[in-house]
């Protein structure tokens, strides 16, 4: 019965106009085993692909229960397909024809946003100024304190999110930091050397005098991971307190200076390309839009724009 439905459905996407006027069935070998024998993937990455989550936070939902295959609910390492049928919190999924664009932004995060969806005391989140998404979701690339602003990454790719956050990918991250307290030669080379956390070791790869004089001055630090708090926590190990941190840099994107505190930018296809190449990720074309989904876009953007030049005219 399976198999009948399976070749109903490849017959009715298949036919084609021939020369005579009749109508053909357009059928390879291939794409009959695209239907008959699809590639399964492990849930939690078939779902960030198709941009529900993150691989982390999709493996939580599976072990909280929420989602089901097949009217089953799933377990952690379960593997599935397009074919079966998904559903999260009790609603179906659709699979087929998504993964195969992806859309990046850069968010110049303010202080005082904290890096959730919902927060339970009320406070404004990231994710609250974010153009609206229709069947997808966007998935922040790591977190940001809420004392802490600069470059936050959001995709609609989960997995991309995942490659991009792994230790494994070694993608580096740079920070602005203001610090209060007398920095020494010495206390550099403990930060580059390393230092014991409660956590573990950890290390600046680079640290470098940007600004400023006396116990107010500016350095740029650079990191390989990115633990809790991890640059305040270092620089605390010295006796020294951190009055500002901004991230400035997420692997070759740099916050763009046109780009004011509290709005976000689209990257283009070269810049995606790029961050996917650096992440080991296949690239995939920027997502088009068009129709309803377009307009509301281009209402958003003309919102944000307003907020842009409030933010310019409080700066001036």
């Amino acid at each position: 019965m399976m198999a009948l439905r399976l070749l109903v459905q490849i017959l009715r996407k298949t036919p084609c106009l021939t020369t005579d006027g009749n109508y053909s069935l357009n059928i390879t070998i291939e794409k009959i085993k695209g239907y008959i024998s699809p590639m399964n993937e492990r849930l939690q990455k078939l779902l960030a692909v198709a941009g529900l989550g993150s691989r982390r936070e999709i493996e939580r939902w599976i072990a909280d229960g929420r989602i089901k295959v097949n009217g089953e609910i799933a377990e952690l390492g379960q593997r599935a397909s397009h074919l079966d049928r998904i559903q999260v919190d009790g609603k179906d999924i659709k699979l087929e024809g998504t993964g195969k664009t992806r859309r990046i932004l850069a968010y110049n995060k303010p202080e005082g946003e904290v890096c959730t969806q919902h927060d339970p005391e009320g406070r404004p989140t990231v994710f609250d100024k974010l153009p609206k998404l229709k069947g997808e979701r966007w998935v922040n690339v790591g977190r940001l304190d809420i004392n802490t602003s600069g470059l936050l990454l959001f995709t609609t790719d989960g997995e991309l999110a995942n490659k991009l956050m792994h230790p494994s990918s070694g993608i580096d991250r740079e920070y602005a930091v203001r610090v209060r307290g007398e920095v020494t030669e010495e206390m550099i080379k403990n930060l580059k050397t390393g230092v014991m956390l409660e956590d573990g070791m950890a290390k600046f790869t680079d640290v470098q005098y940007f600004d400023g004089e006396g116990s107010n001055q500016w350095y740029h630090v650079v990191l390989m991971e990115g633990k809790k708090r991890e640059v305040r926590r270092l620089w605390d190990s010295q006796g020294v307190t951190v009055s500002r941190l901004k991230r400035v840099r997420y692997g070759c994107i740099f916050m763009p200076k046109q780009v004011p505190v509290g709005t976000w930018i689209e990257l283009k296809q070269k810049e995606a390309d790029d961050l996917c190449a650096l992440a080991g990720v296949e690239a995939k074309p920027i997502k088009h839009l068009d129709g309803q989904e377009k307009e509301k876009y281009e209402r958003q953007a003309r919102k944000q724009k307003v907020r842009q030049k409030t933010t310019f005219k409080k700066r001036h």
